[in-house]
């Protein structure tokens, strides 16, 4: 796998990797305004012409919020997201960025742990946050 940063041309991939991993899934519309935004920062991992994975933030002031983060089916399990989180986290320091936070689901715990051993730490819920009733974990990792 080798990361690269966000280009139009994986945008298709990564709405179809957006729908095997989340109940409300980005659709290619809603990523396009990503690659214009002078804040935002993705990375996507890809093997040969194939999107894997792809993780991004946006830098508010001296903070990252980060946006999406996702693992193609097949490819998980093999450490790609701690990759991601990684290569994420480094670029933001380039930025000047001190702080990193995020929302995950209360019952994704695979993210959950993945999230907790890359340092961040769990600050607060938002109530029924998900389209599907589930409350987000507000996590920040200080850099």
């Amino acid at each position: 796998m080798r990361l690269e940063r966000l280009r139009f041309e994986h945008l298709a991939q990564m709405a179809e990797i957006e729908k095997e991993a989340f109940d409300a899934p980005w659709s290619v519309n809603m990523f396009i305004p990503e690659l214009a935004c002078e804040d935002a920062n993705y990375i996507v991992g890809v093997d040969g012409d194939e999107v894997i994975c792809y993780g991004g933030f946006r830098k508010i002031l001296n903070e990252g919020h980060i946006m999406n983060i996702a693992v193609k089916k097949g490819y998980r399990e093999q450490g790609l997201g701690k990759q991601l989180i990684s290569a994420m986290i480094a670029r933001a320091k380039l930025l000047g960025i001190e702080r990193i936070t995020l929302e995950v689901s209360s019952i994704n715990p695979v993210a959950i742990m993945l999230y907790e051993k890359n340092g961040f730490v769990s600050c607060g819920i938002r109530k029924k946050y998900y389209e599907n009733g589930s409350d987000a974990i507000i996590m920040w990792k200080e850099l």
